[in-house]
C-alpha cells in the first residue's frame, strides 16, 4: 500500500473524542476521491498515486459541476465570490 503524504511537515488532525464535524469536509472530499479515482485504479509507485490525485483535484476544482454550488465548478463560484462587490459594514 502507498501511503499518500505530501507534505512531510503536515501533522494529522485529532478532535475531541465523539467529535465528528470538525473534519467532515475533508472526509467528504477523501470519500469522494477514494470513490471516483483511487478504488478503481492500481498504483506501483508513489508517483502514480501523486499524479493521480494532483488530476483528479485540477478536474474537481475546474470541471467537476457541483450541486451544492448550483452546478458550478468549485473555481466559478470563487470568481464569483472574489468579484461580488463588498458591502460596509
Amino acid at each position: 500500500m502507498v501511503h499518500l503524504s505530501f507534505n512531510r511537515k503536515t501533522e494529522q488532525s485529532m478532535s475531541r473524542k465523539g467529535n465528528c464535524w470538525d473534519n467532515a469536509v475533508a472526509e467528504s472530499f477523501f470519500k469522494t476521491i477514494k470513490y471516483e479515482e483511487l478504488n478503481h485504479q492500481s498504483f506501483e509507485s508513489f508517483e502514480q498515486v501523486q499524479l493521480s490525485v494532483k488530476e483528479y483535484i485540477d478536474w474537481y476544482n475546474t470541471k467537476r459541476f457541483h450541486s451544492a454550488l448550483d452546478y458550478m465548478t468549485p473555481l466559478e463560484r470563487e470568481v464569483i465570490i472574489k468579484n461580488k462587490p463588498k458591502r460596509a459594514a
